[in-house]
């Protein structure tokens, strides 16, 4: 069986990796592509998810989104993903437009018209928060949220965030409060999937999609001398390989103001709500396993 997902993303070179994987994953159908600001703007998110859709030659719809968080002011990641947010690869000029629906149309249209579906947000959930706002009906048809995001052991924003929630972290509150049985994939498992060198090199000599893939790896400025960061890409490795994660239960919730705006609080004892959780937390993972999976998942990709 197929899982049926859909993604709000902002791509971002990760995203960009994690929307190679979910397009091209036999085991996955991508039934809609949403664009939110976060590592740019929403005009280039749009555009680089369109790219990427393009490059691979399918009919998936992709919807432009939410141009700025719900209350805090917007601050991009150009820093990490260069200033178009995918440097490094020339995707040409003729990669089409998005459809002639909001995000948050687009969103309930596509879930409404399925059984169960996925939600996979791997930028701010700003798209996500305004769409259960809105409309509130979608959420029960809605199987999981599997998003990225959050951490239980310190951010890259600040010592306390990471840049999904931090940047907008009202709507993740949203989220998270939603009723919606949601994985928590953070820093904690995605600062230690790191891309090997040796994986990154391997990328460039495999196909074309490898080629594109290196190209745009290669322009990322985030990691250290021991590899680079996927962050997105956790997403649909755990879709796939749930094994490959040790998880735990607990009650995650979001601060939104001070100076820990943006820290995904998890009441790691199960001390304060009364034995409730909220989320599925990936706390470890199996990096060997994760650099296997992406080269062989790319191998397999013309």
């Amino acid at each position: 069986m197929t899982t049926k997902i859909i993604m709000d993303t902002d791509p971002g070179i990760d995203d960009a990796a994690a929307l190679t994987m979910a397009i091209n994953d036999p085991a996955i159908d991508l039934k809609l592509v949403t664009a939110v600001a976060g590592n740019v703007t929403v005009d280039k998110t749009t555009a680089n998810a369109l790219k990427i859709v393009h490059f691979f030659g399918k009919d998936i719809p992709v919807a432009a989104g939410a141009e700025q968080p719900l209350i805090k002011p917007f601050e991009d990641a150009a820093r990490i993903h260069g200033e178009s947010g995918m440097p490094g690869y020339d995707f040409g000029d003729d990669y089409g437009k998005p459809i002639n629906k909001t995000a948050v149309e687009a969103l309930h249209d596509a879930i409404m018209a399925e059984d169960e579906v996925t939600l996979v947000p791997t930028g701010s959930y700003t798209n996500i928060a305004l769409l259960f706002s809105e409309y509130p009906e979608v959420k029960s048809h809605i199987n999981r949220i599997v998003a990225m995001g959050g951490s239980v052991s310190g951010g890259n924003m600040t010592s306390a965030a990471e840049f999904n929630v931090f940047t907008d972290p009202d709507a993740a509150r949203i989220m998270y409060n939603a009723g919606i049985p949601i994985v928590m994939v953070g820093l904690d498992v995605t600062l230690k999937a790191l891309l090997t060198k040796e994986t990154i090199e391997k990328l460039g000599k495999m196909n074309k999609t490898g080629e594109m893939l290196h190209a745009l790896i290669t322009h990322y400025n985030d990691g250290t001398d021991e590899g680079r960061p996927m962050h997105d890409v956790n997403t649909i490795f755990y879709l796939l390989h749930p094994e490959a994660f040790t998880t735990k239960k607990m009650w995650v919730d979001v601060q939104t103001s001070g100076p820990a705006i943006g820290a995904t609080v998890a009441d790691i004892r199960g001390a304060y709500h009364d034995g409730k959780t909220n989320a599925e937390v990936c706390l470890d993972i199996d990096a060997e396993y994760f650099n296997k999976w992406f080269l062989d998942e790319v191998s397999k990709m013309n």
